[in-house]
């Protein structure tokens, strides 16, 4: 039996926060802590090891961009961060997916895609599907003052690793991917393994970005 998921929710509204306690609670996953701005949050996470955070962005004291980098860059296996949002494509969501964030989620969000973003981030997936990632990097990127994400040599990656990396940030799913290049989506799934360890990456969303601000693929 695997251990319940740990969850953190932070936002500055207590209605939002007692909303998604109840939804997730409602569905056997455990929030171990809620938190009014940023610098609360990084303490509940020190406190707490949730597995997933659900972070919002503009919060008093501390914002959640400058939580989340704090989060991720702390000692010990940090956890996944759902940056928490009321625009679509709000400059702040890029610069958290370039801090390490694994996805966002608009605050109207239903309670089953509440649940079930929480539960796939746990699994080390992205939340974001490339195509929505594409569009943030598309808009932002240029204009972007954010350090990329930490990353190693491009060269690192074999031809084929290149190959789905570009496809991969031109918004192809992994079903996508393995019929253009006609393998098993195992086969793919196991190359974005492969470029997410030899380019130090956490998930997708990091390789997409780190696929622009590369220049293996042009905005």
């Amino acid at each position: 039996m695997t251990d319940p998921l740990r969850v953190v929710v932070v936002d500055d509204q207590a209605l939002v926060r007692a909303g998604f306690r109840m939804i997730l609670s409602a569905d056997g996953i455990e929030v171990v802590a809620e938190a009014t701005n940023g610098s609360e949050a990084v303490d509940a996470v020190r406190r707490h090891h949730p597995d997933v955070v659900l972070m919002d962005i503009r919060m008093p004291v501390m914002d959640g961009l400058t939580a989340t980098r704090h989060i991720l860059t702390g000692a010990g296996e940090a956890p996944r961060v759902i940056m928490l949002t009321t625009f679509d494509l709000d400059q702040y969501v890029y610069a958290a997916l370039t801090a390490g964030a694994s996805g966002f989620l608009l605050k109207d969000v239903t309670p089953e895609q509440l649940v079930g973003a929480v539960r796939l981030v746990r699994t080390g997936d992205a939340l974001l599907a490339p195509a929505i990632t594409r569009r943030l990097v598309q808009r932002f990127a240029q204009h972007d003052t954010e350090p990329a994400p930490p990353h190693r040599d491009l060269a690192a990656l074999t031809p084929r690793e290149l190959e789905v990396l570009e496809l991969l940030a031109h918004g192809l799913s992994n079903a996508e991917l393995a019929a253009r290049l006609h393998l098993s989506e195992a086969t793919v799934k196991t190359h974005v393994a492969r470029i997410l360890a030899k380019l130090g990456l956490r998930d997708r969303v990091q390789a997409v970005v780190v696929a622009y601000r590369t220049g293996l693929v042009a905005p």
